[in-house]
C-alpha cells in the first residue's frame, strides 16, 4: 500500500533539513576556526590586505580549500549556512510537486529565481 505524502511530512522534512544544514555549518566552521588557530593566524594591521584585488574569488576559494586552509574551511561553513535556505526552497518545491499543489510550485520557483539571481549578482563586478 502506497503511503500518501502529507503537509505534516513536508514540514517535518523541511525542519529536519534546516536543522541539519545549521548543524553541519556550525561543525565545519568550528573545525575551520580550530584549524585557523593551529595555523597561527593573526589579524593583519593593514585591513586593505584583506581585499581581493581583481582575482577570481571562487577560484581562490577552491584553491585554498584544496590546501585545507582554516580560512577556506570557515568560508565553506558559511556557504553551507547560506545555501541551507536555498535547499529548503528546492526541497519544498519537490514536495509541492508531489502534492500537485501548482500554486506553491509557481511561488517556490519565483522565490528560487530571485534567490539565485541575487546570489549571482553578488559575484558580478
Amino acid at each position: 500500500m502506497k503511503r500518501h505524502f502529507t503537509d505534516l511530512d513536508l514540514n517535518r522534512s523541511i525542519g529536519n533539513l534546516l536543522r541539519l544544514g545549521v548543524m553541519i555549518s556550525v561543525v565545519v566552521s568550528l573545525f575551520g576556526f580550530i584549524k585557523l588557530f593551529l595555523e597561527g593566524f593573526k589579524m593583519p594591521k593593514n585591513y586593505e590586505s584583506l581585499e581581493n584585488r581583481g582575482g577570481n574569488i571562487l577560484h581562490d576559494f577552491w584553491i585554498s580549500l584544496g590546501k585545507f586552509e582554516g580560512m577556506a574551511i570557515i568560508q565553506l561553513g558559511i556557504l553551507i549556512l547560506i545555501f541551507t535556505p536555498l535547499m529548503r526552497i528546492i526541497f519544498a518545491l519537490i514536495g509541492y510537486l508531489k502534492e500537485k499543489d501548482y500554486t506553491y510550485v509557481v511561488v517556490s520557483l519565483i522565490v528560487l529565481g530571485i534567490m539565485v539571481f541575487s546570489f549571482m549578482m553578488g559575484f558580478a563586478h
